[in-house]
């Protein structure tokens, strides 16, 4: 048994029914939607078409959602529905960031994941979902695929049909008959902030922007728009010159005419500052670590305890951060009382509450002296601390909905923002105290190194032809876009290019070497935060 669903878009006539049917029948709250129609116009006056596409959880046959949950709220029925169980639920956001077709929300009113469940309790009763049940026109057929007599099998086996992003792999069980790229594609039209149609555009809840929270009339609405719309056209005139002028007032092939709120930036500040503090709490011991281990610096006893010291308070940090970016922080036990071991999340919380454990066990061993013990400890805890570095690239690779974090080389990118971290960490504290020239050259040249890998690494990530639309803006926003001021002046410069000239050309003085180690932290939050948030500015539905 494998229930599926076939959207004729020969029949929708974009009536809306399915979305008011939907909630209605779960109580779904304003400013959110289980399934929504989606209308873009196409074409150019006067031979123009108005389309129709439904939008909702396709209930995958490999649902990215499902592996990356890290608690098992989001799972398979055994008739391929993917349901979800709110009371397990955490609202890391993490299967919002997974899904490609932007299906999933977070419930302003429990805080937690929500999505089409294919109205799971009315199929268990043998009556079709509420949206099915509700259409006037027929066009939206569900049923069992694995079933050769049902109409879904033969609708299937008759009709061409079209399914949203194939070659993410996710195979989908929901298929258009008559789709049209211009509509399915959420890159073939602009996504705006308000819709002629629409006064969603703020968003409720955990969307709202708070900046934005403006009251319109709808006679100031239709003004802002036409406003909006004027400015678009001059723009484009004058980019395109007068003899594209009357293309461009005749009006675009393709523009979105009603949508459903932009869910915004569901990964903020928090998920970048953790990923800056984990680095930290990585790289203070590995900088120890890789002194003892090939002895290239001596390390005094202070050293050490700093390693450990700041190891544990910025894992602490990294751990509150983590806490305070779930919806449900009350339930964050979940994902080591109730893990689901294919989410890196659980895998990644484990690897940070074993390696607070070896740290504490390290500082015990050190006190108590049990120096037999302290090079197995030692090693250990590196491998663990490596792991601590870069299981976020793993995360964020199980996020197959935002396709610049796909990057094989990210993993090494937070290996190395690590090293340099740590080593940028002590180059500051060195001008509290005493330290030998071997230490502070050791610093140098760990921060020398890191900082030639890591703009070698941001090159390999920026330049290599990228497979996807999504990921190549992705990298023109970084380099060309919105983020270039952030990322030339602020990571390139500031962050990379300056100290490394100090390094190269100065001394080993503390002085100099903190002020380069204060610019290397600054330039790592920086790409951090551009890594974080630029990927999910591309639209998914």
């Amino acid at each position: 048994m494998k229930y599926g669903f076939v959207i004729d878009n020969r029949k929708c006539i974009g009536c809306h029914a399915c979305t008011t049917a939907c909630k209605s029948e779960h109580q779904v709250p304003v400013g959110v939607n289980r399934t929504w129609v989606k209308q873009v116009e196409k074409g150019e006056f006067p031979h123009t078409r108005r389309l129709f596409s439904v939008m909702r959880c396709n209930h995958c046959t490999d649902a990215p959602c499902v592996e990356i949950c890290p608690v098992e709220a989001l799972f398979f029925r055994n008739d391929g529905i993917v349901d979800f169980d709110k009371d397990r639920c955490i609202g890391c956001k993490s299967c919002m960031q997974a899904c490609p077709y932007d299906a999933l929300y977070i419930d302003p009113e429990s805080h937690t994941a929500a999505k089409c469940n294919y109205c799971a309790h009315r199929v268990d009763i043998g009556l079709e979902p509420a949206c099915v049940n509700v259409c006037p026109e027929h066009a939206i057929i569900s049923g069992d695929m694995d079933d050769p007599d049902s109409e879904i099998t033969e609708l299937l086996s008759r009709q061409q049909v079209k399914v949203r992003k194939p070659e993410k792999g996710t195979v989908p069980n929901l298929f258009y008959i008559d789709a049209d790229d211009a509509s399915l594609n959420p890159t073939a039209t602009e996504r705006s902030d308000s819709y002629f149609w629409s006064s969603q555009s703020l968003g409720v809840g955990h969307y709202a922007k708070e900046a934005e929270k403006m009251a319109f009339s709808n006679g100031d609405l239709v003004n802002a728009l036409m406003q909006a719309e004027a400015q678009d056209t001059a723009g484009e005139i004058a980019q395109n010159g007068p003899a594209k002028s009357v293309d461009v007032l005749m009006g675009k092939s393709a523009r979105r005419t009603y949508d459903v709120a932009d869910k915004g930036i569901l990964w903020g500040w928090e998920v970048s500052a953790y990923v800056w503090t984990k680095a930290i709490a990585a790289g203070t011991f590995l900088v120890t670590f890789l002194a003892w281990a090939f002895d290239l610096a001596k390390v005094n006893p202070t050293t050490e305890w700093l390693g450990l010291g700041l190891g544990l308070f910025f894992l602490a940090a990294t751990g509150l951060l983590l806490i305070k970016d779930l919806d449900r922080p009350d339930r964050f036990l979940n994902v080591l009382l109730r893990p689901q071991w294919n989410s890196w999340l659980v895998k990644g919380g484990y690897s940070i509450t074993a390696y607070g454990g070896l740290l504490t066990l390290l500082g015990v061993a050190s006190w108590l002296g049990w120096t037999g013990l302290m090079p197995v400890l030692m090693w250990v805890t590196a491998v663990i601390a490596i792991i601590v570095a870069i299981y976020t690239a793993f995360l964020f690779a199980q996020a197959k909905g935002r396709d610049f974090w796909q990057s094989p080389t990210l993993s090494m990118h937070m290996l190395v923002h690590s090293f340099m971290a740590g080593a940028a960490v002590f180059a500051i504290l060195a001008l509290a105290g005493e330290q030998g020239g071997d230490w502070l050259m050791f610093l140098k040249n760990v921060m020398v190194i890191g900082l030639v890998v890591n703009l070698f690494t941001m090159l390999i990530e920026l330049t290599t032809t990228h497979p996807t639309q999504d990921a190549k803006t992705t990298v023109q926003m970084i380099v060309k876009g919105r983020y270039k001021n952030k990322f030339w002046g602020g990571v390139v410069i500031l962050g990379n290019l300056l100290p490394l000239a100090m390094l190269l050309l100065g001394g080993t003085t503390g002085s100099l070497l903190a002020i380069a180690g204060m610019a290397i932290l600054i330039g790592i939050y920086l790409t951090e935060s551009i890594w974080v948030e630029a990927p999910q500015r591309i639209p998914l539905s």
